[in-house]
């Protein structure tokens, strides 16, 4: 089996589901803060391995008859799940413009946390040594984009984005 039907339920909850919740939503996913010094070198690492796990698990197959096959299964459905609720949640912010509802009540950034457990089910399911360091440079590489957007939230939202960062975790 290809593993290019894994991606599939990924492309649906990310493009399609936020997209029928809120538009703005779609919009505010893709919008990348102002980066400083190694940032910006990691906002390429990310891009180039976002772009890498895509193209990569299409050329790859599912291994089905592995002992991994079913605990890949289990994670990669958890990583579904939450990428679901989490896309969810961040469709619809508080009245402040801060995502505090749901998983953003557990995490501050519970979609990148789905993204890893979902690839992370991918690697299961394939058993691809090349993905799992595909999925590492993607981790890394998101840690720093994270950081550069937590620094434009305390700028944008001030104080109530600071408490928020007191209560809740930056992954969980």
């Amino acid at each position: 089996m290809n593993g290019f039907l894994l991606l599939i339920p990924l492309i649906l909850i990310r493009y399609g589901l936020l997209g029928l919740l809120n538009k703005e939503a779609l919009k505010r996913a893709a919008f990348f803060p102002p980066m400083a010094g190694k940032e910006k070198t990691a906002f390429w690492f990310y891009q180039m391995s976002n772009i890498l796990l895509f193209l990569y698990l299409c050329f790859i197959k599912i291994n089905i008859d592995s002992l991994w096959f079913y605990p890949g299964a289990v994670v990669y459905g958890v990583g579904i799940l939450l990428c679901i609720v989490s896309t969810s949640n961040f469709a619809n912010p508080d009245e402040n413009g801060i995502n505090s509802n749901g998983l953003y009540h557990v995490s501050r950034n519970p979609m990148y946390v789905s993204y890893f457990i979902y690839f992370l089910g991918c690697f299961f399911l394939t058993q691809s040594f090349i993905l799992l360091a595909l999925i590492i440079v993607f981790q890394v590489s998101a840690h720093w984009i994270i950081l550069s957007e937590e620094r434009w939230c305390v700028k944008e939202f001030g104080d109530g984005y600071i408490n928020y960062m007191e209560k809740v975790r930056r992954y969980i």
